[in-house]
């Protein structure tokens, strides 16, 4: 063919490639937008009706090797159809925190065959499964693979946790109370085992529960292990109270008669304040160990404890973390008992709100920090040092700025769905509904005293709020009006207001008149406290109120330096310091914690700048901090114009 005819067609082709794209663009801006898919049937909402029939549970714990529970279950049906929900919500987390990802191996049957399931497009923590026509029961089987982290784990070779809210699933469509299980547990040979459910039978390895219900199964999780000691703490057969420790080495298990003494005393106190009991029994589940994880986590009749192994053995290095029990002893009259109308929901897969968090917890830290005064297992002294490091924690976080206490009650939620840790804490908030209401309960409880001219305290509060139901553990939710009435009815005052104003209205200045009011005012000096220096091998040092940044404890050379925090617009912010270097050097010297505690001393008499070589990745960095204020560890400094009232608040009780 001609070479004309090429050179025509090849016109025609672009003349044709011009017309489409001239023509798409009015096609497309003509044309409907997508529209979204239909969501799937919404899951059947749960009713206040019983389940029929009672399922049964067996949770084997042997393969303490892989860290793998293996689950048997077996649930009657009734109907073509039925949802399974593996719990999602769990109280005491304040979120969606069960680990369905871990979840493996899931096969169903009914009359010996395998039934297809499918999971809820939308809710991943709800499977649906039509039944044959002919079952009457359905068959379940997965594993739970926990993890090998021994940081996160909860299963070690001689220690295992076990939560049932992981190990099962239950139908749709009913309230948890309306659920009844039989559950049982296969352990390791020679482990013993504390759970606060009543053991219908014992056979060797093989644990047999008595019937209860899905919210009372859940709420009971069982320890077990190979050392084994249980500590009685009750104040008398009505009173029933015991510390199940579990250890790493038997060693780890010798208590003195006066740490013996101290967890006595804390059971005693806290009769005093709530003046009722809310439980049959109550076991602390406490694991003293290096090769799990440490937890805790409140339950209505237990709570799952977790310390490091020497928590007996080195009692002086503890005494930052010595509230723990006294924190989750105290949820069982507050979060359990008593809990706040938004956070109650009729199963485990309705979202929980978390409003009022700052009592629920707040309140609770605070009566942990002073049932732990109050008990022996703190001094005074170490006691009002926790608050000073509180206060000092919430002066130098600029946080409070913009955001509101009330909003971190948010935190749990927002937390689970954050892929990283935060990077500034100080500036974003996190979990401040705790610490920062110590010092607001520390404000209402010296309030109280002082209008009431040392009459009334919170622990009237505390009776009457707390006190009613005795011997009943049936939840019995209130409200921010319910809170406010309660504390009018011990010592009228603009309650409403006072709560309005620290806890929902953005708020900069720290809440501090709880000390002023308490007989005392904040002071920063050299001082470092004993204990908290035989704490920095486990919690690192901290320089934060002096350069503006802690570091981490020294767990290994490669550790060695790096920086835990750094203050949001602190000095050492401005400097250019970030959470992700590693500190080489101080003064041209290589870093240690000693070295750079004694060049911020010296600096107080000196005009050099403090230099740090910094390391971030492959690149070193090199910082001058022209500081000279000394290390300013916070204390609590006595008024003698104002009546002592906060050492009389952490005074056993009379």
């Amino acid at each position: 063919m001609p070479d004309s005819f090429f050179r025509f067609r090849s016109a025609a082709a672009i003349f044709a490639g011009l017309c489409v794209a001239l023509t798409v663009p009015v096609y497309a801006q003509n044309a409907p937008g997508p529209q979204p898919a239909p969501p799937p049937p919404p899951i059947v909402a749960p009713a206040d009706t019983p389940y029929p029939g009672t399922i049964s549970l067996l949770v084997d714990a042997t393969n303490t090797t892989d860290h793998v529970l293996t689950v048997r279950e077996t649930i009657p049906i009734k109907g073509r159809h039925i949802t399974l929900l593996y719990p999602e919500w769990l109280p005491g987390t304040h979120s969606p925190s069960n680990p369905v990802a871990d979840l493996a191996g899931l096969v169903i049957t009914a009359n010996g065959k395998r039934i297809p399931w499918v999971r809820d497009a939308v809710n991943m923590y709800a499977f649906h499964v039509e039944l044959p026509q002919d079952a009457s029961t359905l068959d379940i089987n997965f594993e739970l693979l926990a993890s090998l982290d021994s940081k996160r784990s909860r299963i070690s070779s001689k220690f295992a946790d076990v939560t049932w809210n992981s190990v099962l699933l239950y139908p749709a469509g009913h309230f948890s109370r309306d659920i009844k299980f039989e559950a049982a547990v296969r352990l390791p040979e020679a482990w013993k085992f504390a759970c606060s459910l009543d053991v219908k039978s014992q056979n060797g390895n093989l644990v047999q529960f008595k019937e209860t219900t899905l919210n009372t199964l859940i709420d009971s999780p069982l320890y077990a292990g190979v050392n084994f000691k249980r500590l009685d703490l009750s104040t008398g057969p009505d009173n029933p109270v015991y510390l199940d420790v579990f250890a790493d080495k038997p060693a780890d298990l010798e208590i003195t008669p006066e740490e013996l003494q101290y967890h006595k005393n804390l059971v005693v106190e806290a009769q005093k304040v709530f003046n009722s009991r809310h439980y049959d029994r109550y076991d602390f589940l406490f694991s003293v160990s290096d090769s799990v994880g440490q937890k805790g986590l409140e339950h209505h009749q237990s709570s799952e404890d977790g310390s490091r192994a020497n928590y007996f053995t080195d009692w002086g290095a503890g005494v930052a973390g010595r509230a723990l029990l006294p924190h989750e002893y105290t949820h069982s009259w507050n979060g359990k008992f008593r809990r706040p109308a938004d956070l109650w929901t009729p199963n485990f897969n309705v979202p929980m709100r978390n409003s009022l968090l700052w009592v629920y917890e707040g309140l609770t830290d605070y009566y942990g920090n002073v049932l732990t005064a109050r008990s022996g297992m703190r001094t005074p002294e170490q006691a009002r040092d926790v608050f000073a490091q509180i206060a000092a924690g919430f002066e130098i976080s600029p946080g409070r700025t913009w955001r509101s206490l009330e909003d971190t009650t948010n935190e749990p939620i927002a937390s689970a769905h954050r892929a990283s840790p935060q990077t500034w804490p100080s500036w974003q908030r996190s979990y401040d509904y705790y610490p920062e209401s110590d010092l607001i309960w520390l404000d209402a409880d010296t309030k109280i005293r002082e209008l009431s001219e040392g009459k009334k305290s919170l622990d009237d509060f505390a009776k009457l709020f707390f006190g009613i139901g005795n011997a009943s553990y049936v939840t019995v939710t209130y409200t921010f009006d319910d809170l406010v009435k309660a504390l009018n009815t011990v010592q009228p005052y603009d309650w409403a207001g006072f709560f309005r104003t620290r806890v929902f209205e953005v708020n900069p200045s720290v809440p501090e008149n709880g000390f002023t009011q308490g007989g005392y005012r904040l002071v920063y000096n050299d001082n470092e406290p004993e204990w908290l220096k035989k704490a920095e091998s486990v919690r690192g040092v901290s320089f934060a109120t002096s350069l503006g940044f802690s570091v981490k404890s020294e767990g290994s050379p490669d550790s060695r330096g790096s920086l835990d925090n750094v203050a949001w617009d602190s000095l050492a912010f401005k400097a250019g310091m970030t959470p992700d270097m590693q500190l080489q050097a101080v003064n041209d010297q290589k870093y240690t914690a000693t070295g750079l505690r004694e060049a911020v001393l010296a600096a107080e008499n000196s005009k050099e700048p403090i230099r740090l070589l910094l390391k971030r990745g492959d690149e070193f960095v090199t910082v001058s901090l022209d500081y000279h204020g000394g290390m300013r560890y916070p204390h609590l400094e006595r008024v003698d114009t104002t009546p002592d009232r906060l050492d009389a608040i952490l005074a056993p009780s009379k």
